[in-house]
């Protein structure tokens, strides 16, 4: 299939209102996407295929996805609204342009981790098991498990109690 037509009926028919939530993951994989049952809401952006999402999973509206490198999203995590997780950058440009060549770096959330509304994900980061991003947090390096960060760059704000699944 056509990039573009993967990109309409990805972000066009799966991101609608119209295709209940039910579906959706389930036309995700028909579109060659690495998605377990998971109830992922409409008006989501996922810029490519490469990306796994597990068991359980939920992501809530408006959560945008560039997809330049893979994204690997685990099991029973949940991504709160207008979430941004950016693979995609670029290179330190020369003296005529200062964003230079693209470059991506893969973002792995791991099980059970919880991304509060409007946390921005930038490229290479891990955010660990059962870790907490708090909404709005901009989060520019790894996220140790059953840690909570908050502000803008992320920052530790307390180690939590291991998770028991």
């Amino acid at each position: 299939m056509r990039i573009w037509a993967r990109d309409v009926l990805l972000n066009g028919l799966c991101g609608s209102v119209v295709l209940p939530r039910g579906l959706r993951w389930r036309a995700m994989r028909l579109l060659g996407l690495d998605v377990a049952r998971s109830s992922i809401n409409a008006r989501c952006f996922f810029g490519g295929s490469d990306v796994s999402i597990g068991l359980g999973t939920f992501i809530n509206y408006g959560a945008f996805i560039d997809n330049a490198g893979p994204v690997r999203i685990g099991a029973r995590v949940s991504i709160g609204p207008n979430v941004s997780i950016i693979t995609g950058t670029h290179a330190m440009g020369d003296g005529d342009r200062r964003a230079g060549q693209d470059v991506s770096h893969p973002v792995v959330i791991e099980d059970g981790a919880w991304i509060g509304a409007g946390a921005t994900i930038l490229p290479g980061v891990t955010v660990g098991r059962g870790a907490l991003v708090a909404a709005g947090a901009l989060v520019t390096r790894d996220v140790a498990a059953h840690s909570q960060v908050a502000g803008v760059p992320a920052e530790l704000v307390k180690q939590l109690p291991p998770l028991l699944a």
